[in-house]
């Protein structure tokens, strides 16, 4: 088969052209070739050559520019060439192997052959020459084609020696099946449940870096239940693990909170591809097991399992090598709250929502986002009554913002204010009088005004002996 009318890209012909001055051979493989039969675009390009992938670089660099910088990774025999909106990687040809207690390979210069058989799936171990005989043909030799064809993720080599020699490369079975809607080939995927304890040694950041790419495929359950069934997840996600399983006590049974988080999971995927807020649908229940208990009135309880869960956010983003700034805090603040706009349901008062908007801040959005998609059900009729009710909180909750402006809450009288107003020093009294002020807006007592504010301020300080300074 010929792709050279696909090749409209100068970079095609220029590389192919300076492979002939240097007298070597040079193709694009990988991931652009599968996403250029699957027909996705890409802006990342890997080219090998039977030669130096470094001396290929700079000759391609030199034609498209004398603006067009070369970064050279000399230890691992590349470069790579940033270009308009492109990412180009060179490299020669080359064979590995491998240390049973490492993923870094040994390297050799190699054939193209040798290079495709490293490769870690069929679909992504294409070639396309790109020298002036045979320019176009597609080199084909462990049928990634058809794998497309038939949505299947399948090793070129022995499954057992890929994912040993590179335990990664499980992982990335997974994301690219998430990722594509493919299935993962029968003797593959018995690989991975053979092999899932050789993820030990692989970074943590790696870990994340791939199961962020699986959380923000277009459904990441499906990702996740292989991660689950294959045994990848317990490795390393242990407390996602725990949320499996259904408990009977008096035939009584809570439902499956990994299946139910899964399902929330997929519910916010269709609504957001926020990153982060996906991983608050995954950790929202998260302290589920920690707070279960079976109370013979009430059946199963998770009593406190949002505060707690809350608790255990910082911990989970440390060891995932997550990060731990205003990512860490918005996921927390999600997984802490996301019971509240639900419970507003049963009474939705103008207090409940005020203290609700001012805890949420900015973050209201998402917050309601998360209890939308956490409304889950088999009985179609339940969830449809629940979505009914939830509207009715969010209706409210518009009417109080636009009324009260408490969503971006700012104290209408600073704690500077009120220092030079009663000429005191610094002190807890400070805090405790704008407390006050803040619980009144919050109980509807005084409106989100600074004349209602200053007003209510005196009245407070005057019960605690204070009067202003004359002339302010």
């Amino acid at each position: 088969m010929n792709f050279a009318e696909h090749l409209n890209l100068p970079i095609f012909k220029i590389t192919g052209q300076q492979a002939e001055r240097l007298n070597i051979e040079a193709f694009v493989v990988g991931g652009w070739v599968r996403d250029l039969v699957m027909g996705r675009p890409c802006k990342d390009i890997d080219f090998v050559c039977v030669g130096s992938g470094i001396a290929l670089a700079k000759a391609v660099a030199s034609v498209l520019g004398p603006d067009v910088h070369v970064t050279v990774f000399k230890n691992f025999g590349t470069a790579h060439i940033a270009w308009q909106d492109y990412q180009f990687e060179f490299v020669g040809a080359r064979k590995e192997s491998y240390r049973a207690d490492s993923r870094k390979p040994i390297v050799e210069d190699g054939t193209l052959e040798d290079d495709q058989w490293r490769r870690d799936f069929t679909i992504n171990a294409m070639a396309i020459r790109l020298n002036e005989k045979g320019f176009g043909k597609l080199i084909d030799p462990f049928n990634g084609l058809e794998d497309i064809r038939k949505k299947i993720i399948r090793t070129p080599a022995d499954p057992k020696v890929t994912f040993s020699d590179d335990p990664l490369r499980m992982l990335r079975a997974v994301r690219f099946a998430s990722q594509l809607s493919f299935d993962i080939e029968a003797d593959t995927f018995a690989a991975i449940v053979d092999m899932a304890d050789r993820l030990k040694i692989v970074s943590q950041e790696r870990i994340t870096e791939e199961l962020n790419k699986i959380i923000l495929s277009p459904v990441p359950s499906y990702g996740f239940k292989l991660l689950f069934h294959s045994g990848l997840l317990k490795q390393f996600f242990p407390e996602m693990v725990l949320l499996h399983g259904v408990e009977y006590v008096d035939g009584n049974a809570h439902k499956d909170n990994f299946f139910h988080t899964l399902q929330v999971l997929d519910n916010v995927s269709r609504m957001s591809d926020n990153l982060w807020l996906r991983w608050a649908a995954i950790l929202h229940d998260i302290a589920k097991p920690q707070t279960k208990r079976y109370d013979k009135k009430q059946g199963w309880t998770f009593h406190g399992h949002e505060e707690r869960g809350a608790r255990m956010v910082p911990g989970i983003f440390r060891r995932l090598k997550l990060p731990m700034g205003e990512e860490m805090k918005f996921v927390q603040k999600l997984v802490r709250l996301h019971l509240r706009p639900i419970a507003l349901v049963k009474e939705v008062t103008d207090s409940a929502i005020r203290r609700l908007l001012f805890e949420a801040g900015d973050d209201i959005d998402a917050l309601m986002m998360l209890c939308r998609a956490d409304i889950t059900s088999k009985n179609k009729e339940k969830v449809t009554r629940f979505l009914k009710n939830f509207e009715a909180v969010e209706r409210k909750m518009a009417e109080v913002e636009e009324k009260d402006r408490i969503r971006n809450f700012q104290p209408p009288v600073s704690g500077d204010e009120i220092i030079r107003m009663f000429n005191l020093k610094p002190g807890p009294v400070i805090g405790e009088l704008k407390e006050q002020i803040k619980e009144a807006i919050l109980e509807g007592r005084i409106r989100n005004d600074r004349e209602e504010a200053l007003a209510f301020l005196l009245e407070r300080a005057r019960e605690r002996g204070l009067e202003p300074v004359a002339g302010l």
